[in-house]
């Protein structure tokens, strides 16, 4: 039997934007097939250099897939990622 898919979102924060950006895309790549939807802010307007990235992203996967790429972005230095899962 196929494990079941949970709907959820994660919740990255980048701690320096310009240094990690590329590995967080590098890694949201590799688990592209669980994402559904992604969004990403800058919350200091007019930041320039060493600038915080937040990404929000929803997901659909199993428990083991959605904190398997939480724990990948977590364990990455500058970053941390948040998980909550939706569904039963």
């Amino acid at each position: 039997m196929a494990e079941k898919r949970h709907l959820a979102s994660i919740t990255i924060l980048i701690k320096d934007r310009q240094e990690h950006a590329g590995d967080v895309q590098n890694i949201l790549t590799a688990h592209g097939k669980v994402i559904l939807g992604r969004m990403g802010i800058n919350p200091a307007r007019s930041c320039v250099k060493n600038c915080t990235g937040i990404i929000s992203l929803i997901v659909e996967g199993t428990v083991k897939e959605v904190k398997a790429l939480t724990k990948e972005l977590d364990d990455y230095y500058g970053i941390v990622a948040k998980t909550s899962i939706m569904t039963d």
